[in-house]
Parts: structure tokens; sequence; C-alpha cells
């Protein structure tokens, strides 16, 4: 299972059609969850909606600016790697006021896709085409360049 855990709700259309077309080309791979919590005033009440999601035996990834880079094979190999040892990775999107500590210091990993800052909403369609980039890498197919 693979879950994506955001802070904010998706208010543009485009935008709620990328992520609905990345999320429908990744179930044929694997489930998938996206799980969406209040956009609040506060990052210790963001914190709280988070943790109420978090699973025991799963692989948390904090997506936040001061991650590690990776690229797209490293990526995939990173989500490879885990299914071996995990049922279920969890990546964790924050909301304008970024990630709480205690919600970096609670995942196995923290991955920054770059240092410019992008709209939430963005951001989650990257995400979705670099996981469904992923399958296609792992399983030797063509897409990716």
């Amino acid at each position: 299972m693979i879950r994506v855990l955001c802070v904010g709700k998706i208010k543009e259309n485009y935008l709620k059609e990328l992520i609905d077309d990345y999320r429908k080309r990744i179930r044929k791979y694997h489930d998938l969850e996206i799980i969406e919590v209040k956009d609040e005033n506060s990052l210790e009440s963001e914190r709280d909606s988070l943790k109420k999601h978090f699973k025991n035996n799963e692989f948390r990834i904090a997506l936040c600016i001061e991650g590690k880079s990776l690229d797209s094979r490293e990526f995939a190999k990173m989500i490879d790697e885990t299914f071996v040892k995990y049922p279920c990775l969890t990546f964790i999107i924050g909301s304008s006021l970024g990630l709480h500590e205690d919600i970096k210091n609670a995942c196995n990993l923290k991955i920054s896709f770059s240092k410019l800052t992008y709209p939430h909403g963005l951001f989650r369609g990257l995400l979705l085409e670099q996981i469904y980039r992923s399958f296609k890498i792992n399983n030797n197919e063509t897409y990716h360049k």
C-alpha cells in the first residue's frame, strides 16, 4: 500500500484532474490511498492531525526541503527496496507552514524534490508522477527516458 498523507485539499480542477490521472495509473501497479487532513493555523494542530493517521509497520517519508535529493532511478530503487521490508509506504506532505519537527523525526526518511517551493497541489501531482515513473522503471517498461 502506498499512502499520501497531506495537509489541505485540492481546490483547482486542473490539479484534481492531474492527480486523478496519476492515481489511476499507479493503481495498475499498487494500491494507493490519499488522505487529506485539515489545513490548520499551527504546526502543532497539523502535527496532531497527521499523527492520527500513522500506522504501525509503515515506512514514513517526510517531503521537506532539507531532505535527501534523489534522481528518478534512485527514487524507484528506494520504493522497490522499501516494499521488501514494509507493507506500507507513506509519503507526508505538509502545508504552507511546512512540517512539524515531530513529524519529520517520526519518519524513516526525508526527501527533497528541490530547493524550490511548489504550490501544494502541483507538488502532489509531481509526487504521484514520480511514483508512477518508479513503477515503470522497476518493471522495465517504456516511459522513463
